[in-house]
């Protein structure tokens, strides 16, 4: 019988087992995809995320990132990160980090999903393997998170998102947040000389569409050489708990509110860390508080901003109030990163 048993292994599944490993618990690692896995991202890291990186272990290249600046046509608003640095970095780069970091301590990586978990006093059995402990990371529509009755009520307001990536040297060390009244679009420097660009919206357009809602932004990248769209959604997913039983939930899995404050990585990490030093000290039902307090802030933010961008009254206010009064806009960034 194992320690540990992790069911997905993107950026939380992976510091589940990099952070186990670490503490000496044996790990197995189960995902149906080959790294690298890419995904629909923002690419950003904040800092608290590139520092929970380095305690891991975890190096990987990337843009430094000196803060976030919003952006509605000729208005702008810049809060600077405040004692440190973020990483704008290929979501495929970090997860080759991720993975690459596991395999160095050991963590067994094995093809395939776990599903049909049944529960002992002291086990957990699941996709033919037996641990003390199951970690489902296994994303934002999680099927563990279904199969265990933890899917919370859906919700009316469904947000997507699609990035796509273009080869064209950043012209920022900010992550740049540009606003229309359909929705958001992010613009990440990444390390390999692009740009990617992520839009959030409540409509189902395709990529052109969206982006048109953006002029200055979409006449910067008109003739650039650009990726293929991916997308996910919808964003928001609902958890009824982050535990049952000897199983915890991490990540995406554990529910998701939006990607608009930008923090997605630095929550995967440390929500994943907290789950690992929980069952390391004998404690797993200290876990979901500790989840509410890493995540608070967050969704307390997030919740206010998407509050105020679905009304058109209120929405077309963010940016101007956001540089009239710079400190509170940086003390919402500060508190997020």
């Amino acid at each position: 019988m194992i320690d540990l048993l992790v069911a997905g292994g993107g950026p939380a599944g992976l510091t589940a087992a990099i952070r186990a490993a670490g503490l000496g618990m044996e790990t197995v690692v189960v995902e149906p995809r080959t790294a690298p896995i890419d995904k629909a991202c923002g690419e950003g890291i904040m800092p608290s995320g590139v520092a929970a990186l380095k305690a891991l272990g975890v190096s990987v290249a990337g843009h430094r990132l000196h803060g976030i600046r919003y952006v509605e046509g000729p208005r702008s608003a810049v809060a600077p990160f405040r004692g440190g640095a973020g990483l704008g970095v290929r979501r495929t780069a970090l997860h080759s980090a991720l993975h690459q970091r596991a395999l160095e301590l050991g963590v067994r990586i094995v093809p395939g999903k776990v599903s049909g978990v049944r529960q002992g006093r002291d086990r957990v059995d699941a996709g033919g393997l037996t641990a003390r402990w199951l970690i489902a990371a296994d994303g934002l529509h999680s099927p563990l998170r279904r199969e265990l009755g933890l899917d919370g009520p859906a919700t009316q307001v469904r947000r997507y998102g699609l990035r796509r990536h273009y080869r064209v040297a950043p012209w920022t060390g900010f992550v740049e947040v540009h606003w229309s009244r359909h929705g958001e679009a992010y613009v990440t420097p990444l390390g390999d000389g692009s740009v990617g660009v992520a839009v959030l919206s409540r409509e189902r357009l395709p990529y052109a569409g969206h982006l048109a809602a953006f002029p200055r932004l979409a006449a910067s990248l008109l003739g650039r050489e650009a990726g293929p769209v991916r997308g996910a959604g919808p964003l928001r997913q609902r958890a009824r708990a982050r535990r049952a039983g000897r199983v915890l939930l991490v990540g995406d899995a554990a529910g998701y509110l939006d990607a608009l404050t930008g923090e997605g990585v630095a929550l995967a990490v440390a929500t994943a860390a907290a789950a690992v030093d929980a069952l390391a000290a004998g404690r797993p039902q200290a876990y979901p508080a500790h989840w509410q307090r890493l995540t608070l802030r967050h969704r307390l933010l997030t919740a206010g901003l998407l509050a105020a961008a679905r009304r058109p009254a209120t929405a077309r206010l963010i940016v101007p109030a956001a540089q009239r009064v710079p400190r509170v806009f940086g003390a919402a960034v500060h508190a997020l990163q």
